[in-house]
């Protein structure tokens, strides 16, 4: 398993590499290729929980090119060299050890490629993400620097699908993972050809039943809660000029925003512009525990993030039994259900403003209506987003994988599964 980000007890790419690297060693033998700086975390949580079939090993370039990475500047670069360091490394224990599969798990990105396709070993691409965009419609509403940051950010993915290794890595893979349809459609435009979709969010079974125990909130004022980097991509924007309409005719509501980032000052001026100021709370940035504390004290999630392959945040909230309204699009979009919340299309601003307040209209005046999607949101969260039940998903890829004879799957492929 190559998985560059991979720690236990942290969230994003972190968790992704860490559980699933502890969940295929529940069934089969695993090399974990990962950072150096990963390994006091590691060698940690191995002390107090052993893992007899997960051998981790450590890489990482020297130190000379580490600062490219240092306060995010030269990330991708550095990411990309060591993608190509560590094939060296997995040639050398190839050779000794003999592996029947490789793993590309993190970065959750299809922009790089992995060099460990090169392998002569049967190649799984994923869960990558990284396909998702903002709509057309909805840039005309970002500051500048989100309107720079969206055009050089189409402009870097179009390079990088031009990058021969990145569609050769496409082209190896037996299975392609995308976390969402619009990476699906990037994948298979690339050459993969078998591809399913596969959330990358996830959480371990502990953490779903100690959010099942957060109580139904009773009582006024309704509330709502987003949280996230203050990013335009958040479509935190969207969700203040909802709430004003909403807020209009429910005045004892309120809205809490947890997080911090460049938009802030912009979105504490549009809620003066709007009247709201004052049933608006931005907490900026507080610890995770206190994140779930505040998510205890609010009786439903707005999710209106306009590109995201994930959304740990969504996930958590249906865990905690809180219906989530999101825009229907990236990997919210996978998460919410019919019964567990309110997707609202991403057609244009203004209609999404108007059906942003429209849900909250509806859920204020519907206790009955939150309880059941709150049941319902526990249920789903516990029964397809649960690390163990993401491992035996996994597990039966494998085995399809292994099955397979020939070097690539045809378009007659037999690894036909449904999206998890």
């Amino acid at each position: 398993m190559s998985a560059y980000a991979c720690q236990p007890e942290k969230g994003s790419e972190q968790a992704v590499g860490w559980n699933s690297v502890c969940q295929a060693a529940r069934f089969h033998e695993v090399w974990a290729l990962t950072r150096t700086n990963n390994r006091l975390a590691i060698e940690a949580a191995l002390a107090k929980e052993p893992l007899p079939s997960a051998h981790f090993v450590y890489f990482d370039l020297p130190r000379w090119a580490r600062f490219w990475k240092k306060e995010r500047r030269g990330i991708h670069l550095y990411y990309y060299l060591w993608q190509l360091g560590i094939y060296f490394v997995a040639r050398k224990l190839h050779r000794r050890v003999g592996f029947d599969l490789v793993h590309h798990v993190t970065f959750v990105n299809y922009w790089v490629p992995s060099f460990l396709a090169l392998l002569p070993v049967r190649f799984l691409w994923g869960p990558v993400g990284g396909g998702e965009s903002a709509p057309a419609a909805f840039r005309r509403c970002f500051s500048l620097r989100g309107k720079l940051y969206e055009v050089l950010r189409d402009l870097a993915r179009s390079l990088a699908q031009l990058d021969p290794f990145v569609r050769l890595t496409a082209q190896r893979a037996r299975v392609g993972l995308a976390t969402t349809e619009e990476t699906a459609a990037g994948l298979r435009k690339l050459g993969c050809r078998k591809v399913t979709v596969l959330s990358q969010v996830g959480l371990p079974r502990e953490e779903i039943v100690r959010l099942g125990g957060i109580a139904v909130r009773q009582g006024n004022p309704f509330r709502l809660v987003s949280v996230g980097n203050l990013l335009h991509l958040k479509g935190f924007e969207l969700g203040l000029r909802a709430f004003a309409r909403f807020e209009s005719q429910f005045p004892a509501s309120e809205y809490w925003i947890i997080g911090d980032g460049p938009e802030r000052k912009r979105l504490v001026r549009v809620a003066e512009e709007l009247g709201v100021a004052r049933s608006v709370t931005f907490w900026g940035t507080i610890p995770r525990s206190q994140v779930l504390e505040k998510l205890a004290e609010c009786d439903v999630l707005l999710h209106p993030s306009l590109h995201d392959s994930g959304g740990w945040v969504c996930l958590e909230a249906m865990a905690a039994g809180r219906p989530v309204v999101c825009l229907d699009l990236g990997g919210p979009a996978l998460q919410v259900a019919e019964e567990t919340g309110i997707k609202v299309p991403a057609i244009s601003p203004e209609q999404v403003v108007s059906d942003l307040a429209a849900a909250m209209t509806r859920l204020a005046s519907d206790a009955m209506l939150r309880a059941r999607m709150g049941c319902a949101s526990r249920r789903r969260a516990e029964e397809h987003f649960g690390w163990d039940e993401k491992g035996q998903f996994l597990a039966r890829i494998y085995e399809e994988v292994k099955k397979a004879r020939s070097s690539r799957p045809s378009e007659h492929s037999n690894l036909d599964f449904d999206s998890f």
